[in-house]
């Protein structure tokens, strides 16, 4: 999407903001749980777990939150049983958002995101209605820094990337599910600033809206984030450079 990578970034930022607070702990704390309970507590042989233990590592999480959150998924301590939900819904305009959730209680988390979209001009859809525009990738965003990013593109498709875009003064590199993990590695490798390293939903094709339709959007989508059962949500929306610089200035 047009100002993925940026949109990225201004979340990334916000992230550090939020684990000061604490909040980003939390979301942090269940997504270990989860890859434990589902792939065992070695980060060896369970990718999920190791890809959510570098970012904790990146918002430098302590070491005790992120053992105490492994051992909960793992049994060895107890803690609430989480259900991972994928919600889908509509923004104003008729956005396209996938809500991806992790609870110890369904009915609250569906009630806040219901509550959250109805006062925004949205609302919740039936399962399919919307997960058919996007794709499940891998992504992951490189700061160039001294680096020529047509060489770094040309590096990512030499090493099986499926897609590269250049925007926003970073990389964008799109892979397969299956392929994401070698080809984070071998860009460590380079020594290159990763910025974001995700399996993401990508959308297929973006909606363009006005200038004060879009930041509704953006708003709604940083409501939701907020909502502490909420772990990240999607949109199809497209952003324009010049929208995504004004709303980094009126978050910061």
């Amino acid at each position: 999407m047009s100002g993925h990578s940026k949109w990225s970034t201004i979340k990334h930022k916000k992230g550090a903001a939020d684990a000061k607070r604490g909040a980003l702990f939390t979301k942090l704390g269940r997504e270990l749980t989860i890859a434990a309970r589902e792939g065992g507590g070695d980060p060896d042989t369970n990718f999920r777990l190791r890809l959510v233990m570098d970012k904790c590592r990146q918002f430098n999480m302590p070491k005790d939150n992120i053992e105490r959150a492994i051992k909960r998924g793992t049994g060895e301590l107890k803690g609430a049983a989480l259900e991972e939900i994928l919600y889908e819904g509509y923004g104003p305009k008729g956005t396209a958002l996938l809500i991806s959730v992790l609870t110890d209680s369904r009915n609250r988390a569906v009630a806040a995101v219901r509550r959250v979209l109805t006062r925004s001009g949205g609302s919740l859809g039936a399962t399919g209605c919307v997960s058919w525009l996007f794709d499940r990738k891998g992504y992951i965003s490189v700061e160039p820094e001294e680096n020529d990013p047509e060489e770094l593109a040309l590096l990512s498709i030499d090493i099986g990337a499926e897609d590269v875009r250049i925007e926003s003064g970073l990389v964008e590199i799109f892979t397969s599910v299956e392929d994401f993990q070698r080809i984070r590695e071998a860009l460590h490798n380079e020594a290159l600033k990763l910025v974001t390293e995700e399996v993401s939903w990508i959308p297929k094709s973006t909606t363009h809206l006005s200038d004060k339709e879009t930041l509704q959007n953006m708003n709604l989508i940083d409501e939701l984030e907020e909502i502490e059962d909420v772990q990240q949500v999607y949109s199809n929306l497209d952003v324009p450079d010049d929208l995504l610089a004004k709303y980094e200035a009126q978050a910061a």
